[in-house]
């Protein structure tokens, strides 16, 4: 009998350390995946006053923009909030279609190989921005579910395993499609 107590203890306990192991890989994939989102928004920021300049020079009457998205820029820089993060990049998103669009009434703005370069470079962070934000999402998606179901938020709970935030609140696919495409504006 004293066996069977033991070897039962003993199956919870390597049941214990296999499950904090699985959420302490969970949580470290989230993490992960955030440094990758963090990487994309810095090189969308360190793109947006060079975007701004360009396209200064040619639109001044479209400064309330351009400064709105620099104020974004530096907004989102501050903030550590994940959902505050997300919805200022939303803004920013939103604002460089707006600034991309206006090389549209320019046609010197368009053919301008500084812009052209610089929105090839805006399309290209945009869409590695939206393959890291779904991975990011998918991990906290799978990390929250793991922390809810049983057994795996008996260990959550005692060693304070807490739920992530999604990014951008994209978790569908319609929401993760890249807002700015070369030459284009959706």
């Amino acid at each position: 009998m004293t066996q069977i107590v033991i070897a039962g203890l003993l199956l919870i306990l390597v049941a214990g350390v296999l499950i904090y192991n699985r959420l302490v890989r969970s949580r470290n994939r989230v993490s992960t995946a955030w440094s990758d989102i963090d990487v994309q928004l810095q090189r969308r920021h360190d793109l947006i006053p060079r975007l701004v300049t360009a396209v200064d020079q040619y639109a001044r009457y479209e400064k309330a923009t351009l400064e709105a998205v620099t104020a974004l820029r530096s907004e989102s820089m501050r903030t550590a909030d994940i959902g505050t993060k997300g919805e200022l990049e939303e803004k920013i998103s939103e604002g460089l279609n707006r600034i991309i669009a206006l090389a549209e009434n320019y046609p010197d703005l368009k053919a301008n190989e500084n812009f052209l370069a610089l929105q090839r470079e805006l399309v290209e962070t945009e869409n590695y921005l939206q393959f890291a934000r779904r991975y990011y999402n998918g991990s906290v998606r799978d990390y929250n579910t793991l922390i809810e179901t049983v057994p795996n938020n008996f260990v959550a709970g005692s060693f304070d395993f807490a739920q992530k935030d999604f990014f951008q609140k994209s978790s569908d696919d319609a929401a993760n499609v890249p807002l700015v495409k070369f030459g284009t504006v959706e």
